[in-house]
């Protein structure tokens, strides 16, 4: 390697005597050259800064043979070159070259520079300017990983900084927030010396609340904030001090869960075996890897309920198994208890996976104030049930003696005795008031939605039963932040408008919709078509005392949380805060659907797709679109979305070595999946989305399952659809069902027989409607599997809708003397 005056004299010979005014200041600890491997061969480069008449430079020398070449020159802005360094960046296996350069007293331009096989070129962004940088491999949540990241100090007023910590993820610099716990300790050492000399200057107080909320210090920080408003500055603004706060008071509420739970986020992986879910980490990367049918967020507990064989079960944040995959579902735990379903009814599980009811019931709900209703059937009357309440220890509290009840809620739940009597009770089910009405709803600030007759109109009563407001609605919700929701329309329309306990209206009833959004907020909504609001509604934001916040843009509006609420405007979906205006530091993504805040990563579920993005909006971790089969061949998922309303995600084959029949069968397959013309700007009269799953592939046999939904506004329900093709991936032939069979075999006789016979034999079959199967059809929809034939209806042709698709199952032994076993569909899989 050479000495200091072997590289001066190196890139003088290159560069000329005009290259003697070099960059680094003497009384400067920045080295001028640097030696390191950059381009990974394990041979150390070298790296020099200079500056030639007036523009700035570094040249790389790289040893050929017995000599040093120049491989590279690097120019940039400014006056000089404030830092020379190297560290692995966006490769763990070579390190990038990092340069400064001096574009102001305090102001320098970093590069990141990447060996690549056309030279070196710069990742960073343009607008990467600091004041002061630190590299350093940071650990996170999960440990020192390998590769560096880059911490900026950007000069604000004084002696203050606003400092960022990034990472190369995915093909650009994001924000390392894993990491800020760990490096921010030390912004926050520098902010206490700062705010210990200067106890007056605001901006110290503040910038140190920041450092400490990002040092996962919330408490403290809080105590800065405080002391930054006490001396009410200017500067920060308040518009700052208040969006600080935000972030203060929700890690602190985060804090004050006692959550276990830590950053582990469900996700699926496409494969030939269906959908797969596990768990990746806030940087993408599985640490449960794809193995379930489904998997759900992680609780608060450290639990996550998964699916296995379509059966549900527990495991704990290293993918152990809590709690078996036995159990038909279990759900999110409230106050420390699930409810869990099998074949014997309902149990309540406790947060160690023991039972606690000693029998199972044939309803439980979820638990509120200490309390669960649940109902046995009634011995007396089999049609009916009584409805009861259960303690945390799966006790009968309150026996089933009820026709219906509520949740309780601060201590209190109405019950229904029987017709025209209801009451309301304590915990241990003490009458406090009896109702003689038709109907009475939830308490909710003192008050009772309440029908005197059936067909009447809706008011209010208080709890003694009091009519506080007159019956005079056609639909009245419960109170909520002293306002209810009600309708006074007389027809098919709507017309909702906010009221409050004096029955005065707070929102004009003129609204096709009004939900209720927490944290003070409500959507009111606009029919987008008057003559047909069963249509929908667009929605705007108001408070609850008229006042609207935004126009009329959303086509779906979330609850709020923590000062935040998804929106979408069928284009577009984002956060917004309470003034209805979007959050700030949150991103905007193309597509309609919801976003939720899991800091450090936001869940998006836009277009019927699961993904996570960081706050700047890029993208952590998305589901693959291309389904690997057996070389060469694969499948890729493409999306159609003509319209708001009209969505379809359909198959491409790739790989077939005929581009003919490739061409052809995917020609078919959008044909089959509903890719057709829809127009843009139109309000479509039903919403309608499509999918696919790859559901068998063996040998050269593809099969592909083509579902659909087709829901008419306004209707009950919409139709699903189910289609399977089955494909020769050397021909592109997509099989009929007479295709498996011998030419001359009457197969559909013997499989109208087989299947009449499972639906008399079977009891799981006693759904269908008695006398309506008259045997299959030589089309009869269909697919296979690896040893037998499935023959399928639709909804409502031989059984009620509620029953889906009814599916018989034919083992090929029973039926290989039917089966053309030569034939070009069997031997495709055979």
């Amino acid at each position: 390697m050479m000495n200091e005056t072997q590289t001066n004299q190196l890139i003088r010979a290159y560069a000329g005597q005009a290259a003697q005014s070099l960059t680094v200041d003497p009384n400067s600890s920045r080295p001028v050259s640097i030696a390191v491997d950059l381009d990974g061969d394990g041979i150390p480069e070298i790296a020099y800064a200079y500056k030639i008449n007036g523009e700035n430079g570094v040249t790389i020398f790289k040893q050929l043979g017995n000599e040093w070449r120049p491989i590279a020159y690097l120019k940039g802005p400014g006056y000089e070159v404030s830092l020379l360094t190297a560290a692995p960046v966006t490769s763990r296996d070579r390190s990038n070259l990092i340069v400064g350069w001096q574009i102001g007293s305090i102001w320098s331009k970093l590069s990141v520079y990447e060996w690549t096989a056309q030279g070196f070129k710069d990742v960073a962004p343009t607008d990467m300017d600091y004041s002061y940088v630190e590299i350093e491999d940071m650990p996170g949540r999960y440990g020192w990983d390998g590769l560096s990241e880059i911490a900026l100090w950007i000069h604000d007023t004084g002696e203050a900084y606003k400092v960022e910590v990034l990472r190369w993820h995915n093909g650009e610099f994001t924000s390392a927030w894993d990491v800020y716990p760990y490096y921010f300790q030390r912004v926050v050492r520098y902010y206490e010396a700062l705010t210990n000399e200067h106890p007056d200057y605001a901006f110290y107080w503040y910038y140190l609340a920041d450092a400490q909320y990002k040092a996962d210090m919330p408490e403290a920080a809080a105590v800065s904030l405080d002391k930054t408003i006490s001396l009410k500055p200017s500067y920060p603004t308040p518009d700052m001090l208040l969006d600080l706060q935000k972030l203060i008071q929700l890690e602190q509420a985060k804090q004050a869960d006692d959550t276990r739970a830590t950053s582990l986020f469900p996700a699926s992986l496409q494969t030939i075996d269906g959908t797969e879910w596990g768990y990746i980490n806030d940087r993408g990367e599985w640490v449960i890897k794809p193995q379930y049918e489904y998997a759900a967020q992680f609780q608060s507990n450290g639990y996550a309920v998964v699916q296995v064989n379509g059966h549900s079960g527990m495991i704990d944040l290293t993918g152990r198994q809590v709690v078996p995959p036995v159990w038909d579902s279990i759900s999110s735990y409230s106050e420390g208890r699930a409810i869990v379903i099998d074949k014997q009814g309902f149990k309540v599980m406790d947060e160690n996976g023991q039972i606690v009811t000693d029998k199972a019931y044939s309803y439980i709900a979820p638990y509120h104030n200490e309390r669960a209703v649940f109902a046995n059937v009634n011995t007396v009357n089999p049609d009916s049930q009584r409805y009861g309440y259960l303690d945390l220890q799966g006790h009968e509290v309150i026996a089933p003696q009820y026709e219906d009840a509520g949740d309780f809620h601060e201590g209190k739940a109405v019950v229904k005795l029987k017709k025209k009597s209801y009451s309301l009770i304590d915990r241990d089910g003490a009458r406090l008031s009896s109702y003689p009405y038709a109907y009475v709803g939830a308490l909710g600030d003192g008050l009772l939605p309440f029908q005197k007759e059936s067909s009447g109109k809706f008011g209010y009563i208080n709890e003694r039963g009091k009519i506080i407001i007159s019956p005079q609605y056609r639909t009245a919700l419960p109170f909520e932040d002293k306002r209810a929701i009600v309708d006074i329309s007389e027809d098919y329309t709507s017309q909702y408008g906010l009221i409050d306990r004096d029955a005065n209206f707070e929102i004009k009833p003129e609204y096709n919709m009004i939900r209720t959004l927490g944290e003070q907020r409500v959507a009111i909504g606009q029919a987008i078509d008057p003559k047909r609001p069963y249509i929908g509604s667009k929605y705007a934001i108001a408070d609850l005392f008229g006042k609207r916040l935004t126009e009329f843009v959303y086509t779906d509006i979330s609850e709020f949380k923590d000062g935040l609420a998804s929106v979408t405007d069928g284009d577009h979906t984002y956060f917004i805060d309470p003034s209805g205006k979007p959050a700030e530091g949150f991103p905007h993504l193309e597509g309609s659907g919801t976003l939720v805040w899991m800091k450090p990563l936001i869940q998006v579920n836009i277009d019927q797709r699961l993904s996570y993005v960081d706050r700047r909006g890029h993208v952590v971790w998305q589901q693959n679109t291309v389904i690997p089969l057996r070389s060469p061949y694969r499948v890729r998922e493409l999306k159609y979305k003509p319209n708001k309303d009209y969505l379809v995600y359909y198959p491409q084959i790739e790989g077939m070595s005929s581009q003919i029949a490739q061409t052809q069968v995917n020609e078919k397959l959008k044909q089959l999946s509903q890719v057709k013309p829809v127009p843009a700007d139109t309000q479509l009269d039903y919403s309608y989305s499509g999918d696919f799953n790859v559901s068998f592939f063996k040998k050269n046999l593809l099969q592909l399952q083509l579902n659909g939904y087709n829901f008419p506004f306004g209707a009950a329900h919409g139709m699903p659809t189910k289609l399977y093709t089955p494909i020769n991936l050397m021909n592109g032939r997509i099989y009929e069902l007479k295709d498996l069979f011998k030419p001359d075999s009457d197969y559909v006789s013997v499989l109208s027989d087989i299947v009449g016979q499972q639906i008399k034999q079977d009891p799981q079959y006693s759904y269908v409607f008695p006398d309506t199967y008259k045997g299959i059809k030589a089309d009869q929809p269909f697919y296979v599997s690896e040893h037998a034939l499935h023959l399928y209806f639709y909804p409502y042709d031989i059984a009620p809708y509620v029953a889906g698709f009814p599916t018989f199952k034919i083992p090929f032994s029973s039926i290989m003397n039917l089966i053309a076993v030569n034939g070009e569909f069997w031997r495709a899989f055979h």
